[in-house]
This record gives C-alpha cells, structure tokens and sequence, in this order.
C-alpha cells in the first residue's frame, strides 16, 4: 500500500495519543507517580515508617518512662526528621494522620521540611481490622469506602505517596491464610492502590505476613508467593498503573518457633526466589519491613538479599519502624524524658548500617540475622 501524506499524517497522530498504563490517568499523571516511585526506589536509601498512631507510640513511651502527650509525640518525630545527615540515607517518611499536620518549632510544616531535605512525605491512612467469620481468625483491613476523599486531604496537605498495611498470620494447623483472606486482602490493596493514583498518591501495597508461627522456611515460601501472585493480579486487573508503585513486604522467615535452623544466606535466597516467581519487572523497587526483627537480624537478611540478588532489577531496601525506633527509645529508659540528641546521633547511624544493608555492603557477626536468633 502507497503510504500518503494524509495516511503518515493519521499514523504520527495515532502513535501519539497512545499512552502506556491505564486511561483514567493523564500522561502527566502517570510521570508524577512514576517519579515519586522511582525517588523512593533510591539507590543506598530507604523509609523511615513513623506512622504509628498516638496509643502505639504512647505504649513505646511508657515502657521506657516518658509521658505520651501530643508535643512529646511532635518533638520525637521532630528528631527523626532533622537529624544531621538523616537525608543521607533516607529516600521518605511515613507519616501518621496526626504528624501530618504538625509543624517544627520554626513554623514549618513536616511535610515541608521533608521536602525540602530531599525526602518525600507520605502517609498511613487510618484503618481498622476486622475478622472475617469462618477463617480461623483471619482478619481485613477496613477504610476503603472514605479513601478517596481522606486521599485528596492528605495530598493537599503535602503527601505524595500512602501505604496500607494488609496483616496476615501463617497457621498451618489451622489452614490460615484461607484462601478467602488472601483473595479478600489482596483485592482491598489493589483497589486502595487505584484510589490512591486516582488522587495523586503514590501507593506502597504492604501484604504483611507474621512471624508469629512454627512454619518452615519452604512454607512460608510457597504461602508467599500465593500470596504475592494474588496481589499482583488483582493490582493488574483494577487497572493500577504499575510503574508508579511501591511494594512493602515482610521479609520472608520460618515461624518465630520453627524447630529448623537456617542461615542468613538461606533466608536471602529464599525471598529473592520469591520476588522471582511474581513481583512485576514495571515496578521499581521493595521496601521491606522489620517485622518485629531486631536492627541487626533486619540488616544482615536485608545486605545477604542484595548480596545474592544478581541481575535482578529492582532495588531492595527498608522500611523500618521498630528495628530503628525501640534502641532510640531504650537510650531513654528511666530518665522521664526524650533524650534527643543521644536519640538523634544513634538514629543516624542505625540508618547508615541499614543504607550499607540496601546496598549489599553490611556486614554481620555470625548469629545476627540467623533464624536461631530470631
């Protein structure tokens, strides 16, 4: 066929107007999310996830003596937020409703200040789970049906990505996670990750498994990648645009009273054999949590994942709360009050170890990350 001016000219129109990822988002739509993905996916940094609400935080308070009120609660994540040097290894922060709208004792909004040291301001919305009947005791997260709306407030105040939180426990003699609670919590994640993206904020899907259990390391395999595949699916067939997204997992272990020991190096191929079977090539990176792993347990698994992780493409970091925020807190132990710049010199080089961690280069006494310590 003759291929005229009018036929060229209709072709050039056509090949323009394409426009790879779902359509309820415009071109610049899909850069936005896709940028602030790819800033989060950072080379050498990670998340520092602050977004306990203030009866968590307050119940870490009290342990170690300090009085939970709302400006205690505002000077600690004040702290985590300026450190010297903190920006060095950080990539975002993970924000409560309640700190969200806080400021600095200079005025500054947090998710300004954020911002301007090079770290993007992101948030948890509130949630509330609920058992599902005839599971077992499996459990949903609730707080889709307002999402939309808190969504477009939290973007207006400063936040550029969210993350929701679907928990699931590993009971083999119990058969759980059923089928049902998998099926139920993958879906509810993938259609928060759309809400999110149609309002501008980037979503972390974090399909938390316990480590509460007996199972073994080839179980919790198997149950991983189920879980994860469903996921992925259910995100691909709401039409969530991938490449502006962030997965949150935990990092995959035997049960906390698994009889069967296993190495560091066991564990990292294990989650890199995981992260094989499923996790889509579009998206940038994961961010794992702790999980109730200690800061040396987190960091060794976390260096031996990027030891071993070859040509892989997507960028393995952390996304810790308790591994980072429970020794900050031990420094204040008996003493009635925050002990910030003690707190703030440790924070920062709790957050160099976990830096070297993401980038394979942490090294690990023999014992740190192995499942006997666990």
């Amino acid at each position: 066929m003759k291929l005229t001016f009018f036929t060229f000219l209709h072709l050039v129109v056509s090949v323009n107007a394409f426009s790879l990822g779902p359509s309820f988002l415009s071109a610049a739509e899909k850069a936005a999310l896709r940028e602030t993905a790819e800033k989060i996916a950072t080379p050498g940094k990670g998340i520092t996830a602050c977004d306990e609400g203030p009866a968590t935080i307050g119940g870490r308070f009290d342990a170690v003596g300090v009085a939970n009120s709302e400006e205690t609660r505002r000077l600690y994540r004040q702290m985590l937020f300026t450190a010297p040097g903190c920006e060095d290894y950080l990539s975002a922060a993970i924000l409560d409703p309640e700190t969200l709208y806080q400021k600095s004792d200079d005025g500054q909004m947090f998710p300004d200040l954020l911002t301007e040291r090079g770290i993007v301001p992101g948030i948890k919305p509130h949630l509330k789970i609920y058992t599902l009947p005839g599971t077992n005791g499996d459990t949903v997260m609730q707080g889709l049906d307002s999402l939309a709306v808190r969504c477009k407030e939290y973007y207006e105040g400063g936040a550029r990505f969210a993350k929701w939180r679907s928990p699931l426990v590993i009971d083999v003699e119990k058969g759980c996670p059923t089928d049902l609670a998998i099926k139920a919590n993958m879906h509810d994640l993938a259609r928060y990750a759309l809400i999110c993206q149609s309002e501008g904020l980037m979503p972390i899907v974090e399909p938390d498994v316990s480590l509460s259990g007996t199972h073994t390391l080839e179980q919790a395999v198997d149950i991983n990648i189920k879980i994860q595949a469903e996921l992925f699916k259910a995100m691909i067939d709401h039409g969530v645009y991938m490449p502006g997204t962030t997965l949150k997992p935990n990092i995959i272990n035997p049960g906390k009273n698994c009889p069967v020991s296993y190495s560091v190096e066991e564990i990292a191929e294990a989650n890199i054999y995981v992260l094989e079977q499923s996790f889509p090539v579009a998206m940038p990176g994961a961010n794992f949590l702790s999980g109730g792993q200690t800061l040396a347990q987190g960091t060794a698994r976390l260096s031996a994942m990027n030891k071993v992780k070859g040509n892989a493409p997507w960028n393995l970091s952390f996304s810790w709360s308790q591994a980072l925020q429970l020794p900050l807190l031990e420094l204040c132990k008996d003493k009635g009050e925050l002990q910030l710049e003690e707190m703030s010199k440790l924070y920062v080089e709790e957050l160099k170890l976990a830096s070297a961690a993401s980038l394979g280069e942490h090294t690990w006494e023999e014992g740190d990350g192995d499942h006997a310590s666990a």
